[in-house]
């Protein structure tokens, strides 16, 4: 799987599996499109994976991936914001075209991003 994790966002997943997770967890991510903000993301410290769910190593870290979220994640690189105006992943796709709105609230993207949920 072509899936690329910034330092930034790997330092937060580390954090997030090191403070819920055990020695053999993983980070369950499910991304869907998120209209013109790109994606939007669902992410959890899990156990064992889901249902429908596989065992994806990125960057050395084991990441648990509905079948949608492969889909979506492929080629794309998970970076994570931490600033005044956005925190949370944002999703850099090569592929994504801008659909030209954006609300006055958001910070100029530069790529597609993402609103983190969970």
């Amino acid at each position: 799987m072509d899936v690329t994790v910034t330092p930034a966002a790997e330092k937060f997943i580390r954090r997030m599996m090191r403070f819920d997770g055990g020695p053999d967890s993983g980070f369950r991510l499910s991304v869907s499109p998120g209209g013109c903000s790109g994606l939007a993301a669902e992410f959890s410290v899990e156990n064992i994976p889901r249902s429908g769910d596989a065992t994806v190593t990125i960057a050395g870290m084991k990441f648990f991936l509905p079948a949608e979220s492969r889909l979506l994640l492929q080629g794309v690189t998970i970076d994570f914001v931490d600033s005044p105006l956005q925190t949370g992943f944002v999703f850099h796709d090569p592929k994504a075209a801008s659909c030209g709105c954006k609300s006055e609230s958001e910070a100029p993207p530069a790529a597609a991003a993402s609103e983190v949920r969970h």
